[in-house]
């Protein structure tokens, strides 16, 4: 595959991630770990019975995102950091085995300073259930390398 550089990354872009089923385990591992709050953690705690059982972390969710988009985006593309998330958005609860299917789209992509060989990207991250409901969306920045400063460095 070859290496995707700041100007493949036009606004408008989408990116399929694929999918992923979290299992019960998952979620309750995950959650022991990092996010250890009852309707997480114990499927009859009565905020747990509330939600028909145990629901992943909304944190969760976001790591699942980021692996879906490390996988089929970052892991070929020229990134050089990411200055931070802008909002994440929860709406609503994931549980054992539903279908996420991911997708990235490049909201806009602008390059500041051309010296510095660089492109900024404003992305916005989804989650969605099977009937194609957003249980999680996220708003974030990236940096990734242009292309002829690439050649450049390169040559």
């Amino acid at each position: 595959m070859s290496t995707l550089f700041f100007e493949d990354f036009t606004a408008g872009r989408v990116f399929d991630l694929g999918e992923r089923t979290l299992t019960e385990d998952d979620i309750l591992t995950f959650a022991r770990d990092w996010d250890p709050q009852a309707f997480h953690v114990d499927p009859a705690a009565d905020a747990a019975v509330v939600f028909g059982g145990v629901i992943a972390s909304g944190w969760q969710t976001v790591c699942v995102w980021m692996r879906m988009y490390v996988d089929e985006v970052l892991s070929r593309a020229a990134m050089l950091a990411a200055p931070g998330v802008e909002e994440i958005r929860w709406l609503a609860p994931v549980r054992p085995g539903m279908v996420l299917r991911g997708r990235t789209t490049i909201v806009e992509a602008y390059v500041q300073d051309p010296a510095k060989g660089r492109g900024t990207l404003r992305l916005r991250g989804e989650l969605v259930a099977e009937d194609g409901s957003p249980v999680m969306t996220m708003l974030a920045r990236g940096h990734a390398r242009l292309r002829e400063h690439e050649e450049v460095l390169a040559g």
